[in-house]
């Protein structure tokens, strides 16, 4: 169990998590695109994807929660480990990992104040797969409009409402990244 701890983060940390910082600013700057990343390698069941985040977005100072199969020994493990990131509730969480149904209900996290809207939560949500298909995205970063595939429409719709407030969303899935901040205009299907 330690040995798996030990494994699986950046070998080449600086140059690795530059371009995995790059990649992930490219997603959430132009949502509903999709981008890959590599470099890490967590316990099953999280993907490499959501793995590459952790290295990249958290350290010793962001208070992190773990949903479902996320939530499990080896992941506390190599979390302790690669990132020394506090494992909190959600309540108090500034990132969250887990699939969209054990990130529910996502009105636990944190959405800012007026005064300080960044003190808000960022959700990395696992799937299955993301796919350029699902309902349109418009807004900043989107030249007409893009597609995902999204677990669902209403979540994302109230969460734009709350604008400049909300949560951000990086969809992970394999070796795949797609951003969803709470700036976008997400359509009904």
């Amino acid at each position: 169990m330690i040995a798996d701890a030990l494994a699986g983060g950046f070998t080449e940390a600086p140059v690795q998590s530059a371009r995995a910082f790059r990649e992930v600013l490219e997603a959430m700057a132009r949502p509903g695109t999709i981008r890959r990343v590599v470099g890490a390698l967590p316990p099953a069941p999280v993907s490499v994807a959501a793995g590459v985040v952790l290295l990249t977005l958290c350290d010793g100072t962001t208070p992190l929660y773990l949903a479902g199969a996320a939530d499990c020994a080896a992941m506390r493990d190599w979390v302790a480990f690669h990132i020394g990131a506090p494992l909190v509730t959600a309540e108090y969480a500034a990132f969250a990992l887990g699939r969209w149904e054990d990130l529910n209900p996502i009105t636990r996290f944190r959405v800012g104040q007026p005064d300080y809207p960044d003190r808000s939560a960022t959700l990395i949500v696992e799937q299955d797969k993301l796919t350029n298909q699902g309902p349109a995205l418009t807004g900043p970063g989107i030249e007409t409009a893009n597609w995902l595939n999204l677990p669902e429409t209403a979540a994302f719709r109230a969460n734009r409402a709350l604008f400049p407030l909300g949560f951000d969303t990086i969809f992970t899935a394999g070796d795949q990244i797609a951003g969803l901040p709470r700036s976008t205009r997400v359509e009904a299907i």
